[in-house]
């Protein structure tokens, strides 16, 4: 494993432990938007009914100054020059109702005043702005002997419905005010004996439907602004949980090349050692066959020293692509086009593809583009992946090769090379074990091929991936970087 590797391991294993605090801190977050949600509806509801009782409480003082006033205009125009003129006062009579109506209307003209009712001490109703009232017996109650006895009492009628100061069903909102109606004393500021009440009514239905409006106006904000503040840290949580995720998956991956990089490295040397102790006595039996082939006359016992040398050279085939397996791939890096490495495999199978029938596609969108590899090593790749293809087109098929470029997940441009055949596919459960050193679907072949292959392309820094289906084909997909690190080979392994 390289030592790069081991510290990118470590530096994602240390990515993976902070990811708990960050879904502490996105929990708390969650949390803190859901208190500040409660509260700007308590805040809000808080502020609403503050504003009704502060405008209740005005409400209250101004029908007082309204009252005192109405008090002393009906006092001094009304009752004085009624009892001077006429003896006494009867309301029954149409030119004092009329005289009362009208002093009454000029003290409260332009005042935010619907409606003035004057009852005596007995709650029958003696004067109204609303002239059909007059007469009744009224049922006011507790508010009227509390008016009696020179106090004020407002009474708010509603019919709203109200949570936590949010209101619906709106509808008229009327405040009654109950007000002494008393004797005034010229030239003293004491009041005379109570003569009767007052009932003003105000109309408040506009003032709380502003106050009500406001409220809403508040809450929306808030809840507009939190809203906002939680979609972006949805977002921002989101995006982090995927980039943890990411990362959790490149340290998954880096472990399993590790675990398969230490297992390769001790293959590796078992397999150099054991090659090495063959491949000198297998060398000399095969030029002892060679040379018994040469001096034997006898057709049949030549033919027996020619079996000798033809598995002596594939026992030998064999150990070298075993030292190409154990052996380090340095890379010997120079600018080269992907086109050229292709080209030259082709050429050396034109002739097996003409024998099998095989037609070959070519589709090449980088056809300038110069990527910084290793020529043989990605020639002895692309040896390893056509022969995989043409083996799996025994009776003949077509070889697809497309190359093109790709943006990379670090913004690097990536060269990626597609190798299509349409032969008899791989079955499933194969699919992730055919870069395995000695696995193979076949009777024959060491199983090194695609291993090999995997080395290189990972040595390149490269990706390689298979898709394939049973009866219909197999699709290797290869990603090179257009260039390498500085150091043109690749770090060994501590071991």
């Amino acid at each position: 494993m390289t030592v790069r590797t081991m510290k990118t391991i470590e530096a994602n294993q240390q990515t993976l432990e902070s990811a708990r605090p960050f879904q502490l801190v996105k929990y708390l977050a969650v949390s803190c938007l859901i208190v500040i949600l409660v509260c700007t509806v308590l805040l809000s509801g808080f502020i609403s009914q503050r504003a009704k009782a502060i405008l209740l409480e005005k409400s209250e003082r101004y029908a007082r100054i309204v009252a005192e006033n109405l008090n002393h205009q009906v006092f001094f125009q009304f009752t004085v020059p009624t009892l001077i003129s006429e003896g006494e006062i009867r309301l029954s009579r149409q030119n004092q109702y009329e005289r009362l109506d009208k002093v009454v209307r000029n003290a409260i003209h332009g005042l935010a005043i619907e409606s003035v009712n004057i009852y005596d001490p007995n709650q029958i109703l003696t004067y109204s702005t609303r002239k059909e009232t007059i007469g009744q017996k009224g049922n006011i109650g507790e508010p009227f002997q509390r008016a009696l006895q020179e106090e004020s009492v407002s009474i708010l009628i509603s019919n709203e419905n109200e949570f936590f100061g949010f209101e619906w069903k709106g509808g008229p909102r009327k405040l009654l005010t109950y007000l002494p109606m008393w004797e005034e004393r010229p030239l003293s500021w004491r009041r005379g004996k109570v003569l009767g009440v007052f009932e003003i009514t105000q109309d408040m239905t506009s003032d709380y439907k502003t106050i009500i409006r406001f409220q809403w106006i508040v809450a929306s904000s808030f809840l507009l602004f939190v809203g906002i503040l939680f979609g972006t840290i949805l977002l921002l949580a989101r995006r982090a949980d995927r980039i943890i995720a990411a990362r959790t998956e490149e340290r998954q991956k880096l472990e399993d090349q590790l675990h398969q990089s230490e297992r390769l490295a001790a293959l590796g040397e078992m397999i150099a050692g054991v090659s090495h102790e063959i491949r000198n006595p297998l060398g000399i039996i095969r030029s002892t066959a060679e040379l018994l082939d040469c001096r034997m006359q006898d057709p049949k016992q030549r033919r027996f020293s020619s079996i000798i040398v033809e598995e002596s050279t594939r026992l030998n085939d064999i150990l070298t692509e075993f030292l190409d397996f154990a052996r380090p791939k340095h890379l010997r890096t120079s600018r080269c086009r992907m086109e050229d490495i292709i080209e030259k495999n082709l050429h050396m199978l034109e002739a097996e593809c003409q024998r099998l029938g095989i037609r070959v596609e070519r589709t090449y969108l980088t056809r300038d583009l110069c990527i910084e590899a290793d020529f043989d090593l990605l020639y002895r790749a692309l040896v390893n992946i056509f022969a995989n293809a043409l083996q799996a087109m025994p009776s003949g098929g077509t070889l697809a090769l497309r190359t093109s470029l790709l943006n990379g997940s670090d913004g690097n441009g990536l060269l990626e090379l597609q190798v299509r055949d349409t032969g008899q596919g791989i079955p499933k459960e194969a699919v992730k074990k055919i870069f395995n050193p000695f696995f193979t679907t076949r009777e024959k072949g060491t199983g090194l091929g695609l291993a090999i292959v995997k080395t290189i392309v990972d040595n390149h820094r490269g990706q390689i991936e298979v898709t394939s289906r049973e009866g219909e084909g197999t699709t290797i997909s290869i990603r090179l970087p257009l260039t390498q690190p500085e150091t043109d080979t690749v770090e060994e392994t501590a071991s």
